[in-house]
C-alpha cells in the first residue's frame, strides 16, 4: 500500500493547473469510476498512488487529484472556499485542523 505524502488539512498546489487548495480526504489509490477517469483525468496519472479530495481556493467546487500532481503549497495562507468550515475549525501554522464532530 502506498503511503500518502500529504494529510487532511494540508495546503497543496496543483502542478499542472496552478491552483491551491486544502486536502479534505485521502484515498490510498484511485477510487472513482473508470468513466470519471477517462472523462476528467486528462493527464492520465497512475491510479495506483494516493488520490486526494481537495477544496479549491477561490472556487465553490472540489477536485480529486493524484498525488503526483500535487506539491506542498509554498503560500501557506488560508484558502477561500465556502465548505472549509464544514471540515475544519481552526487554521494554525499553515494547516487546517479538523472540526470535532459529535455522534
Amino acid at each position: 500500500m502506498n503511503k500518502a505524502a500529504f494529510c487532511i488539512g494540508q495546503l497543496v498546489h496543483h502542478r499542472l493547473f496552478d491552483y491551491r487548495g486544502v486536502i479534505i480526504d485521502v484515498d490510498p489509490k484511485f477510487m472513482l469510476s473508470e468513466e470519471w477517469y477517462q472523462q476528467v483525468a486528462k493527464s492520465r496519472p497512475d491510479k495506483n498512488q494516493p488520490w486526494y479530495r481537495v477544496l479549491v481556493h477561490n472556487a465553490v467546487h472540489e477536485t480529486y487529484v493524484a498525488e503526483s500532481n500535487l506539491t506542498s503549497d509554498p503560500d501557506q495562507d488560508e484558502i477561500n472556499h465556502p465548505e472549509v468550515e464544514n471540515y475544519f475549525d481552526a487554521f494554525m501554522d499553515g494547516y487546517y485542523h479538523l472540526a470535532k464532530r459529535s455522534n
